[in-house]
């Protein structure tokens, strides 16, 4: 839909405002640079690492206005001064994800990235509202946590009421605990503040990886500097169009999860022996569905419900990583031992830094998705969309349309997003993604692909692993390597044969 012309002229003018701003933001970032300090003590970030901090205007239509500091932090690169080509930039999703502890990649010595180490200081940075980088809250973090939760798939209108009233108080609650914050927390910002810290690095230009959302604000960065880029990789990528962000992003998304869910209950079935749980992907299923209702009718350990049964299950469908712990837990239940599924699923509460990050997590995901796009506001469109969806993607969908919800009463002024294309200036983007992606479908890749010109795409066929930059697949990892070493890409977009499947 086109937005009406006085809208379009006046976000115009702001727009041109913005681009100034950032530009007098860089332009003292780049004088003053980055204080390189060891890390706090509590943030977790041994020697070598070093932290520091970049100022960035809280509006940039005011770049003199109001100031936030934003949390960055490195490890240098392994190589020569001759080897080095400057700083690598990494955005792990979310939103509201962190991206400090990138740099122990160098630190750790991982293996896939010795290469890209030798040529790059490693670098990563709290997003604004996230962690450290002022970051924004919408209910007590104890709270937050606290279980169980209701049943996400509702039984009745009562059940979608109850859920609607939360959703309402916990927008209401981000507006009274973060208001000031959340009119600014936008991707487009995002992209902006990631200027200053360039600039703030002495780059003249950017080198980014970004997983997930971060290839969301790779495309936007692309989009408003295409001739600040020099090296970009997006690794599982959120479809940029405008008519995806944010509310049918979701939606399929939904789709996507039943697809990878179904993968994995059929692997549990073909691992019987080691999992017992079902020798059929029917009886997996079956199990599921035994938990579920067991879980709804005496929460386990008192606080495991569904709710939280999701919350754990879905690093599945997610992650391959998570297919062997999800299961073994899963077995362990089945035998008898409860323990280990109130462990995984439920709540710590004597984890208050690690329930803080959660609430704060949640918090910017939700403040960036609801201000970043317009969203549906009437009520009976989320029912009839989601309603329609979970007859054939029960998995994820209500539980995903909760989260969400509140978007639709979002107190704040909700942007139009940025039209994601090629600019003057732009080299070639290469673009990594699995087939079978859950959390970021595979249209997505295809979509950014298109949009911007010379951009390569790396398939990795019949897998569905989010974030396949960090998994041993050397099909994969050497042109990672050859194009952040030399900007090399092949002459035609590639397809990979999958990584190896986990074994029990």
């Amino acid at each position: 839909m086109a937005a009406p012309a006085a809208n379009a002229a006046d976000g115009g003018r702001r727009t041109v405002s913005e681009a100034r701003g950032t530009a007098i933001a860089a332009a003292k970032a780049a004088r003053t640079g980055i204080d390189w300090k060891d890390c706090p003590a509590d943030w977790g970030l041994d020697r070598p690492v070093q932290c520091g901090w970049v100022s960035v205007p809280l509006d940039y239509s005011k770049p003199h206005g109001k100031q936030i500091k934003l949390a960055v932090d490195r490890a240098k690169s392994t190589g020569t001064k001759e080897e080095r080509q400057g700083s690598l930039v990494y955005n792990p999703g979310g939103p509201g994800g962190s991206g400090m502890r990138f740099p122990l990649r160098i630190t750790k010595k991982s293996p896939l990235w010795q290469k890209t180490a030798e040529a790059y200081d490693f670098v990563g940075f709290d997003p604004r509202g996230v962690g450290h980088s002022a970051p924004i809250s919408c209910v007590d973090p104890q709270e937050f946590v606290k279980a169980p939760k209701l049943d996400p798939v509702p039984d009745s209108e009562a059940d979608k009421r109850a859920q609607r009233k939360l959703a309402a108080e916990y927008a209401d609650g981000c507006k009274e605990r973060s208001g000031e914050m959340l009119p600014h927390m936008t991707t487009p910002n995002t992209a902006r503040d990631l200027d200053v810290i360039r600039a703030a690095l002495g780059d003249r230009k950017l080198n980014f990886l970004g997983v997930s959302y971060g290839t969301y604000l790779g495309a936007v960065y692309a989009t408003l500097f295409p001739d600040h880029v020099r090296r970009m990789l997006v690794d599982s990528v959120v479809n940029p169009s405008r008519e995806k962000i944010w509310y049918q992003a979701n939606l399929d998304q939904d789709v996507a999860f039943q697809t990878r869910w179904d993968d994995w209950t059929e692997w549990v079935a073909k691992n019987d022996a080691s999992f017992h749980i079902g020798d059929t992907q029917e009886k997996v299923q079956a199990q599921w569905l035994k938990l579920r209702a067991a879980a709804k009718k005496e929460p386990i350990g008192g606080v495991v419900g569904p709710a939280e049964l999701i919350g754990f299950f879905q690093g599945a469908p997610y992650y391959d990583s998570a297919w062997v712990p999800t299961a073994e837990v899963w077995s362990k239940y089945l035998a008898g031992d409860e323990k280990a599924l109130v462990e995984a699923a439920g709540p710590d509460l004597s984890d208050t830094a690690g329930n803080i990050a959660a609430e704060n997590g949640n918090a910017v995901y939700t403040a960036v998705e609801c201000a970043d796009a317009k969203w549906p506001t009437n009520w009976k469109k989320w029912d009839r969309d989601n309603t329609r969806l979970h007859e054939d993607h029960p998995f994820m969908t209500w539980a995903n349309a909760w989260m969400n919800l509140p978007c639709a009463t979002w107190g704040v002024k909700q942007q139009t997003p940025v039209e994601v294309k090629s600019g003057k200036g732009l080299p070639p983007v290469l673009i990594v993604q699995s087939e079978r992606d859950a959390a970021t479908p595979y249209e997505g890749a295809v979509e950014l692909h298109e949009r911007l010109k010379g951009s390569r795409l790396i398939t990795e066929k019949n897998a569905g692993s989010h974030g396949v930059t960090n998994l041993v697949n050397p099909c994969i990892n050497e042109r990672v390597d050859a194009y952040l070493l030399s900007g090399k890409t092949d002459s035609r977009d590639v397809t990979c044969e999958p990584h190896a499947t986990p074994k029990p």
